[in-house]
Protein backbone atom coordinates (compact mmCIF):
# COMPACT_ATOMS: atom_id res chain seq x y z
CA UNK A 1 0.00 0.00 0.00
CA UNK A 2 1.42 3.77 -0.55
CA UNK A 3 1.93 6.02 2.13
CA UNK A 4 0.03 9.24 0.76
CA UNK A 5 2.45 12.60 1.35
CA UNK A 6 1.08 15.59 1.20
CA UNK A 7 1.95 17.72 -2.10
CA UNK A 8 4.92 19.99 -1.32
CA UNK A 9 2.86 22.94 -2.81
CA UNK A 10 -0.38 23.90 -1.58
CA UNK A 11 -2.11 24.17 -4.87
CA UNK A 12 -1.43 22.67 -8.62
CA UNK A 13 -0.86 26.83 -9.66
CA UNK A 14 2.07 27.23 -6.75
CA UNK A 15 3.39 23.76 -7.64
CA UNK A 16 3.99 25.28 -11.15
CA UNK A 17 5.31 28.68 -9.94
CA UNK A 18 7.68 26.76 -8.14
CA UNK A 19 8.84 24.92 -11.16
CA UNK A 20 9.27 27.82 -12.68
CA UNK A 21 11.53 29.20 -10.30
CA UNK A 22 13.87 26.25 -9.67
CA UNK A 23 14.12 25.95 -13.49
CA UNK A 24 14.93 29.66 -14.07
CA UNK A 25 18.09 29.45 -11.51
CA UNK A 26 19.86 26.95 -13.96
CA UNK A 27 21.85 29.01 -16.76
CA UNK A 28 21.54 26.55 -19.75
CA UNK A 29 19.44 23.01 -20.79
CA UNK A 30 22.65 21.02 -19.52
CA UNK A 31 21.75 22.07 -16.22
CA UNK A 32 18.08 21.75 -16.48
CA UNK A 33 18.29 18.07 -18.01
CA UNK A 34 20.63 17.19 -15.05
CA UNK A 35 18.04 18.91 -12.87
CA UNK A 36 15.29 16.64 -14.24
CA UNK A 37 17.27 13.54 -14.06
CA UNK A 38 18.24 13.80 -10.31
CA UNK A 39 13.96 14.48 -10.03
CA UNK A 40 13.64 11.27 -11.07
CA UNK A 41 16.19 9.76 -9.08
CA UNK A 42 13.80 10.95 -6.10
CA UNK A 43 10.91 9.18 -7.26
CA UNK A 44 9.40 6.77 -4.84
CA UNK A 45 10.32 3.20 -5.00
CA UNK A 46 7.72 1.52 -7.65
CA UNK A 47 6.63 -1.52 -6.60
CA UNK A 48 7.34 -4.42 -9.61
CA UNK A 49 3.72 -5.71 -9.02
CA UNK A 50 2.20 -2.59 -10.46
CA UNK A 51 4.16 -2.60 -13.84
CA UNK A 52 1.07 -3.90 -15.60
CA UNK A 53 0.04 -3.59 -18.90
CA UNK A 54 -3.38 -1.88 -17.12
CA UNK A 55 -1.06 1.03 -15.77
CA UNK A 56 1.29 1.35 -19.04
CA UNK A 57 1.03 4.81 -20.76
CA UNK A 58 0.82 3.83 -24.46
CA UNK A 59 2.18 6.69 -26.69
CA UNK A 60 5.59 7.29 -25.12
CA UNK A 61 8.99 5.67 -26.60
CA UNK A 62 10.42 4.83 -23.08
CA UNK A 63 8.26 2.41 -20.44
CA UNK A 64 5.93 4.31 -18.16
CA UNK A 65 3.62 2.96 -15.66
CA UNK A 66 1.16 5.42 -14.19
CA UNK A 67 -1.13 4.47 -11.29
CA UNK A 68 -3.96 6.21 -9.68
CA UNK A 69 -5.37 5.78 -6.41
CA UNK A 70 -8.60 7.72 -4.76
CA UNK A 71 -11.05 9.81 -5.50
CA UNK A 72 -12.70 12.88 -6.81
CA UNK A 73 -11.84 14.67 -3.53
CA UNK A 74 -7.97 13.36 -3.49
CA UNK A 75 -6.77 11.78 -7.03
CA UNK A 76 -3.06 10.40 -6.12
CA UNK A 77 -0.45 9.04 -8.39
CA UNK A 78 2.63 6.87 -8.59
CA UNK A 79 4.69 6.54 -11.64
CA UNK A 80 7.89 5.38 -13.02
CA UNK A 81 10.03 5.21 -16.20
CA UNK A 82 13.12 3.19 -17.62
CA UNK A 83 14.03 6.86 -18.79
CA UNK A 84 15.93 8.82 -16.39
CA UNK A 85 14.62 12.26 -18.40
CA UNK A 86 11.27 10.60 -18.52
CA UNK A 87 11.10 9.89 -14.71
CA UNK A 88 12.30 13.57 -13.98
CA UNK A 89 9.43 14.75 -16.25
CA UNK A 90 7.38 12.08 -14.43
CA UNK A 91 8.17 13.73 -11.01
CA UNK A 92 7.01 17.40 -12.46
CA UNK A 93 3.72 16.24 -13.29
CA UNK A 94 3.23 14.45 -10.03
CA UNK A 95 4.27 17.46 -8.05
CA UNK A 96 1.61 19.67 -9.89
CA UNK A 97 -1.19 17.18 -10.22
CA UNK A 98 -0.80 14.26 -7.37
CA UNK A 99 -2.67 14.78 -3.78
CA UNK A 100 -5.03 17.12 -5.82
CA UNK A 101 -8.94 16.97 -5.97
CA UNK A 102 -9.95 15.71 -9.70
CA UNK A 103 -11.93 19.09 -10.29
CA UNK A 104 -8.77 21.25 -9.53
CA UNK A 105 -6.85 18.51 -11.60
CA UNK A 106 -9.11 18.84 -14.32
CA UNK A 107 -9.07 22.86 -14.59
CA UNK A 108 -4.81 22.83 -14.26
CA UNK A 109 -3.40 23.97 -18.30
CA UNK A 110 0.28 22.30 -17.36
CA UNK A 111 1.19 25.94 -18.20
CA UNK A 112 5.24 24.98 -16.43
CA UNK A 113 5.83 23.03 -19.70
CA UNK A 114 5.60 25.96 -21.70
CA UNK A 115 7.17 28.38 -18.73
CA UNK A 116 10.46 26.76 -18.30
CA UNK A 117 11.47 26.06 -22.32
CA UNK A 118 10.22 22.18 -22.02
CA UNK A 119 8.31 22.17 -25.15
CA UNK A 120 11.18 23.99 -26.88
CA UNK A 121 13.89 21.72 -25.53
CA UNK A 122 12.17 17.69 -25.60
CA UNK A 123 12.68 15.66 -28.04
CA UNK A 124 9.01 14.92 -30.63
CA UNK A 125 9.41 11.47 -29.08
CA UNK A 126 9.26 12.62 -25.31
CA UNK A 127 6.88 16.01 -25.71
CA UNK A 128 4.51 12.83 -27.17
CA UNK A 129 5.07 11.18 -23.95
CA UNK A 130 4.93 13.90 -21.90
CA UNK A 131 1.24 14.51 -23.55
CA UNK A 132 0.27 11.29 -23.23
CA UNK A 133 0.98 11.17 -19.41
CA UNK A 134 -0.79 14.12 -18.91
CA UNK A 135 -3.21 12.65 -21.04
CA UNK A 136 -3.78 9.75 -19.01
CA UNK A 137 -3.60 11.73 -15.40
CA UNK A 138 -6.81 13.86 -16.98
CA UNK A 139 -8.66 10.87 -17.77
CA UNK A 140 -8.28 9.25 -14.56
CA UNK A 141 -9.58 12.47 -12.70
CA UNK A 142 -12.73 12.43 -15.06
CA UNK A 143 -13.16 8.75 -14.40
CA UNK A 144 -13.36 9.51 -10.61
CA UNK A 145 -15.54 12.64 -11.33
CA UNK A 146 -18.15 10.96 -13.37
Amino acid sequence: MNVLHEPADASAEQAQAAIAEEFAFFGDWTERYQYLIDLGRKLPPFPEALQREEFKVSGCQSQVWLVPSGDAQRLDFQAISDSSIVSGLIALLLRVYSGRAAAEILATEPRFIETIGLARHLSPTRSNGLAAMLAKVKQYARDVSA
